[in-house]
């Protein structure tokens, strides 16, 4: 046994390193360093062969990884909406209460004659006189049409604020836009100071029946 190890030991030291970059010479190679260069081959196989799976292995648990967090947080929003469902559900009811409400403050078409005298009777009481009262073009919107009415009216401050206040209030919904007030000239006998003559933009609303 310790001749065969000096034998190999002999063999490798014998060996010129140069006969490695000519491997027509593999043949005539000793078989130590045969082994020796099959072991390093094989040893450098199987490491890059570790290295590839193991990264093979780290992407695949990556991607499983990301899909967890995926499914966990869509599992949360769906577990989220579930438990409170009623709640929604009961949120949504509300919602559309309310929103009938909403148009039962909008007039239709055949009532707006009507809001136009709820609005005259409240100039009346408080003291104004009436230059005219219009309708104007109506604006169609999404959901909504809007419904103009230029007024012009005479009366003292106080009034025309308490009218502003008094239509405001009306069960309709009504807005108020653009208005202007300026002293009015007197044309009559009597002294006509301290009055003035508004003219204001009123805007009422009805539901969009024929929206698409």
């Amino acid at each position: 046994m310790a001749m065969v190890i000096d034998d190999i030991i002999d063999s490798l030291k014998n060996f010129d390193t140069d006969q490695l970059n000519d491997l027509n010479q593999v043949g005539s190679w000793p078989t130590a360093v045969k082994v020796i260069i099959w072991t390093l081959v094989f040893a450098g196989a199987m490491t890059a062969g570790y290295v590839l799976h193991v990264t093979n292995l780290q992407s695949d648990l990556q991607q499983v990884q990301q899909k967890e967090v995926k499914l966990r947080k869509s599992y949360e929003k769906k577990f989220f909406a579930a438990a409170h469902l009623d709640a929604y559900r009961k949120q949504q009811l509300q919602m559309e209460e309310s929103f009938q409400a909403i148009l039962r403050q909008l007039p239709g078409d055949t009532e707006i004659p009507g809001l136009i005298e709820d609005i005259t009777l409240v100039g009346l009481k408080n003291g104004l006189s009436f230059t005219s009262i219009d309708l104007q073009t109506e604006k169609s919107h999404e959901f909504y049409v809007e419904k103009p009415i230029k007024i012009v009216v005479n009366g003292r401050y106080h009034d025309l604020g308490a009218f502003v206040s008094d239509v405001a209030d009306l069960s309709r919904i009504v807005t108020l836009h653009d208005f202007s007030i300026s002293p009015t000239r007197s044309t009559g006998p009597k002294d006509q100071g301290g009055m003035l003559k508004m003219e204001i933009l009123a805007r009422t609303y009805r539901y969009n029946d024929d929206r698409s």
